[in-house]
This record gives C-alpha cells, sequence and structure tokens, in this order.
C-alpha cells in the first residue's frame, strides 16, 4: 500500500469515525430521552394510584352521606306512624272508657 492510499484510507476512517459519533451523540440523546419518558411514566401510574384510593374514598364519603337524609326521612315516617297510632290507640281507649 503506497503512502497516498494509506492517506486515503486514514481519510475515510476518519470520517467514519465522526460519523459514527455523530450518531452515537443521537442515539445517547434519544436514549435519555427515553428515560425520561420512562420515568414520567412511572410517575404518572403512582399518582394515578394515589387518585385511585382518593376516589374510592369520595365515593364512600358521598354513599355515607347520601343515605343520612334517608336514614333521617324512615325514622321521621317511622315515628309519625307510631304517633298515629298512639293517638288512634288513645282515641279509641277514651271512647271506651278504659283510659
Amino acid at each position: 500500500m503506497t503512502e497516498a492510499e494509506i492517506a486515503a484510507k486514514l481519510t475515510e476512517i476518519d470520517a467514519r469515525g465522526k460519523s459514527n459519533t455523530h450518531r452515537l451523540d443521537k442515539v445517547e440523546e434519544r436514549q435519555n430521552n427515553l428515560d425520561a419518558l420512562v420515568s414520567t411514566v412511572a410517575t404518572m401510574a403512582n399518582e394515578q394510584e394515589h387518585i385511585k384510593e382518593d376516589v374510592t374514598e369520595i365515593k364512600s364519603d358521598v354513599k355515607t352521606l347520601t343515605s343520612k337524609p334517608g336514614k333521617r326521612w324512615d325514622e321521621l315516617v317511622d315515628r309519625v306512624i307510631w304517633t298515629i297510632l298512639a293517638a288512634a290507640l288513645g282515641f279509641l281507649l277514651a271512647r271506651f272508657g278504659l283510659g
């Protein structure tokens, strides 16, 4: 191999090395972006789990709150019925002279 051929080959190898360095820099940048994306997705999954727990707790609280007026209404109806029955029984007892 002549000096000119060696110089040409060396120039070619140098150009290929620069090209490979440039390509590796792009690959490293993409890998860093991918690592950041994976970290972000992991954080989002963690936050989603917390949100799920919060929603479950909120649903439980809402069920409790919505059942309270129903319970109060049921108690009120029971008291009204017992009051009417007591009044009717008192009226009947008074009518027949037993009270």
